[in-house]
């Protein structure tokens, strides 16, 4: 199967990708220097869709990087809804906050720059409907284990790079830092009996996973 044809197909398929975010994802490509971190429309598009769906209240999202996850989060969630997204990177609050100005769903976004996991515990257990986690692979397990008691009961995680290009089952990388901490985190993920959970094979793997 010819993966790049499928993407192309996938995308001539499903709903066109928004002009502000090929715009910020045209000035990521000449600014910054790991622009395919940038979800891009398939992914994008599922989670407009899955907020949609989920009509989630509240929203965490732990790594912000340019905001495009947040602006199609914020795409698909109720208009009353509260996005909070943490990047730790100060260099990038001026990109970010351009394009969430821009944006007619910006007001539903607060960013804030620092590390998310103490950010976390500025909030009460039960708070959040949603969490896309998104950030260092090396702390995933931290971030799930508070996320956890963050998250309300049949509330969502959606935790990113799951599959990390392959390199999950790669012998040649299981030393990697960043491959250890997706390996590891992938693993609590199947032991822990309080969720379901899915792994879809979209882009780097995205889980899915439901609080019980």
């Amino acid at each position: 199967m010819d993966e790049l044809k499928i993407e192309e197909y996938i995308l001539s398929h499903i709903d066109p990708e928004p002009e502000l975010l090929k715009r910020m994802t045209r000035e990521a490509n000449l600014k910054l220097l790991r622009p395919r971190m940038i979800s891009g429309n398939i992914q994008g598009r599922l989670l407009k869709v899955l907020a949609s769906m989920l009509m989630p209240q509240n929203i965490l999202e732990i790594g912000t990087f340019t905001g495009y996850s947040a602006l199609c989060i914020a795409e698909g969630a109720p208009d009353n809804s509260k996005i909070v997204t943490v990047e730790i990177d100060d260099e990038m609050e001026s990109f970010i906050r351009k394009y969430f100005q821009e944006s007619e769903y910006g007001h539903k976004i607060e960013l804030k720059i620092g590390d998310a996991i103490e950010l976390m515990h500025d909030y009460e257990d039960n708070y959040f409907d949603l969490i896309f986690i998104d950030a260092n692979k090396r702390d995933y397990c931290s971030y799930y284990n508070i996320a956890f008691d963050k998250l309300r009961k049949g509330g969502v995680i959606l935790a990113d790079n799951t599959l990390w290009n392959g390199k999950v089952i790669d012998p040649k990388f299981q030393n990697d830092d960043q491959t250890k901490g997706v390996l590891k985190f992938n693993s609590l993920i199947k032991e822990d009996s309080r969720i379901d959970k899915v792994i879809l094979p979209i882009r780097d793997g995205l889980t899915i996973i439901r609080k019980k």
